[in-house]
C-alpha cells in the first residue's frame, strides 16, 4: 500500500470471508517506538488513488449514496403514500424482517442464555438531526435503556467520543466505548482480556468508581488534535460544515452544507489528508470520518467487551446488536459470521446489510427495548 497517499475506506462487500480476532491483539508500542506495520490496516486501492482527484467524482458519489435522502414510508394498507418504495420495502423485509414481529422468534432461540446488548447512538436511540451537538434521546428512551441495561449487560458502542455519549445518555448502568470502539471504559472488577498490556491503563469514572480504559490508538491522539485544528481552520468559511472531535477520529459534518459546495469540503478534507498517511476516511450518514489506520472497529469492540465481561466463547451467551450506519456493520459481520448472536439494522430504506433484523426508526429501538425488558420479567423464576 502506498502510504504516500491517504486511503479512503468503505466496510467490505458482504461476502462469507471470516473477520476474526487474533488472541494477541494489536497492542501498542510505547510512544517513541516504531510503529509496526503489522498494526497497519492493509486497504486495497487502485492504482491512481481513490484520493488522487476529487473532481473525478469518486467522492461525490460516495458522499451522496452514503446518505440517501429520508424517505416517508407509509405502512397503513389502506394509505399508502407510495406504493413502489413500500413494495420495495416490504420486498426488502423478506431478508432483513422486523426484530419486532419476529420478536418470539429471536426470544425462542434466546431461552437459556445470557443476553449481551450493544447500541450504537446516533439513529439508533436517537434521531438523526441537523446539528449533531442536538442529538439527545428523549426521556422515554433513555428510561427504556435505563432498564434494559437494568436486566442484561449493556454497552454504547459510537462514533462519538465516549465523553461526548455519556453527556447524551446520563446513565452509570452501561458501558461506553466511543471512536467506533477505540476508548472502551469498563469496570475495573471485570477481568481485562489478555494481549492488551500497552493499550489498557486504570482510571477513575466521573462517580469516583475504578475503571479500566482500552484505547488501542492512543498514540495517535496528537495526530487527530492537528488534523482537528487544521480540519477547522479548513473550512470554517464553507458555509453549515461542522468539525467534531472525537477524540480518536475526526467527523467532518456536511448534513447542512449545500450540495454545490460538497465538493470543497472534499477537497479540503483531501488537502489536509495527503500529509497524514497514518490516517483514513471512512463515510458516514452525511459525514466524513479521519480515523487511524489500525486494524479495529466496531465489531472488534464487541469481541473485546465480551471477554472482558467474562462473556466470551460461551455458548450460553446471545449477543444482540443494534445499530444504523455503515461503521456497525463490522459489528454484524461478527455476530453473522461466527454464528454467535444477531445484528438488528435501524433503517426506514433497504439496504444491504450483515444484519439478520431490522428496524425502522428509534421509536421501534425503543419498543424492542421495552419489550426485552418484559420478556426478562415473564422469563425471570
Amino acid at each position: 500500500m502506498d502510504l504516500k497517499t491517504p486511503v479512503l475506506a468503505d466496510p467490505a462487500p458482504i461476502n462469507k470471508s471470516r473477520l476474526g480476532i487474533h488472541s494477541s491483539l494489536l497492542s501498542y508500542a510505547p510512544p517513541g517506538t516504531i510503529f509496526s506495520h503489522s498494526l497497519i490496516l492493509s486497504i486495497p486501492r487502485k492504482k491512481i488513488g481513490v484520493l488522487d482527484d476529487v473532481r473525478s467524482g469518486s467522492w461525490l458519489d460516495a458522499m451522496k449514496s452514503s446518505s440517501p435522502p429520508p424517505k416517508k414510508l407509509a405502512y397503513d394498507a389502506n394509505s399508502l403514500e407510495s406504493a413502489d418504495t413500500d413494495v420495495a420495502y416490504l420486498t426488502w423485509m423478506l431478508k432483513y424482517p422486523s426484530a419486532l414481529t419476529s420478536f418470539e422468534q429471536i426470544m425462542h432461540f434466546a431461552k437459556g442464555k445470557r443476553l449481551a446488548l450493544f447500541l450504537d447512538y446516533d439513529g439508533t436511540l436517537s434521531p438523526i438531526v441537523d446539528n449533531p451537538d442536538c442529538a439527545f434521546m428523549s426521556d422515554d428512551m433513555r428510561a427504556a435503556v435505563r432498564n434494559v441495561a437494568n436486566c442484561f449487560p449493556t454497552a454504547i458502542i459510537s462514533g462519538r467520543s465516549r465523553d461526548k455519549v455519556f453527556e447524551f445518555v446520563g446513565l452509570t448502568e452501561l458501558y461506553y466505548a466511543g471512536s467506533h470502539g477505540m476508548d472502551i471504559m469498563s469496570l475495573a472488577k471485570n477481568c481485562v482480556p489478555n494481549g492488551h498490556p500497552n493499550c489498557t491503563k486504570k482510571s477513575t469514572d466521573n462517580q469516583g468508581k475504578d475503571v479500566i480504559l482500552f484505547q488501542p490508538a492512543s498514540e495517535f491522539l496528537p495526530m487527530i488534535g492537528e488534523v482537528f485544528t487544521s480540519l477547522v481552520e479548513s473550512t470554517k468559511e464553507i458555509n453549515g460544515a461542522k468539525v467534531e472531535n472525537n477524540k480518536f477520529c475526526v467527523s467532518v459534518h456536511y448534513r447542512n452544507v449545500d450540495e454545490k459546495d460538497w465538493e470543497t469540503v472534499a477537497q479540503r478534507v483531501s488537502n489536509i489528508l495527503k500529509e497524514y498517511p497514518r490516517l483514513r476516511l471512512t463515510h458516514g450518514r452525511k459525514v466524513l470520518e479521519v480515523r487511524p489506520i489500525i486494524d479495529w472497529n466496531k465489531g472488534k469492540a464487541v469481541e473485546f467487551l465480551l471477554e472482558s465481561l467474562g462473556l466470551s466463547d460461551c455458548d450460553d451467551v446471545l449477543p444482540i446488536y443494534v445499530g444504523d450506519d455503515r461503521t456497525d456493520e463490522d459489528a454484524f459481520k461478527v455476530l453473522r459470521e461466527r454464528n454467535r448472536g444477531y445484528g438488528i439494522l435501524v433503517s426506514s430504506v433497504p439496504k444491504e446489510s450483515n444484519a439478520f433484523y431490522s428496524l425502522k426508526n428509534p421509536s421501534e429501538v425503543m419498543e424492542f427495548l421495552k419489550a426485552l425488558v418484559t420478556w426478562n420479567r415473564s422469563s425471570s423464576p
